[in-house]
């Protein structure tokens, strides 16, 4: 019995489709998610979210965002989420470049908190295209 999975951005609605079941990265590790799964409303990480349907596992790198299970639907609400299709390894490399570089100035902590998320949303982008490459 599938379910419904919605992921937006503030740009746009990424995905919307029926699908066998998907893992998230959460907070406190990757969270999977079958048909009928209990309610639950958290936090998502930045890492990469897997799918599957009909036998097919699709991925996409994510941002931070929001999680809300349901019986029959699981809504993703992130600030970014890309197929490895769409991600360009070498603007991602030069954005953790940059990231990497504005650590090492004098920042307060709400600019370290945002340059430290840029840089997991980097990695999770550079991980999710090496890892399509190595399996090409």
């Amino acid at each position: 019995m599938p379910f419904t999975l919605e992921i937006v951005t503030p740009e746009k609605s990424v995905f919307s489709d029926e699908v066998d079941g998907v893992v998230l990265p959460g907070v406190e590790g990757e969270l999977g998610v079958l048909p009928q799964h209990t309610p639950l409303v958290t936090t998502l990480a930045p890492g990469e979210l897997r799918y599957s349907k009909d036998g097919k596992e699709t991925d996409f790198a994510v941002g931070e965002g929001l999680i809300e299970i349901t019986g029959t639907t699981v809504s993703v609400l992130t600030d970014l989420a890309v197929s490895d299709v769409e991600i360009d390894e070498a603007v991602v490399e030069e954005a953790l470049q940059r990231a990497q570089d504005a650590l090492q100035e004098k920042l307060g902590e709400e600019e370290i908190a945002a340059v430290e998320a840029s840089i997991q949303k980097s990695l999770a982008q550079l991980h999710l295209k090496r890892k399509r490459r190595r399996h090409l």
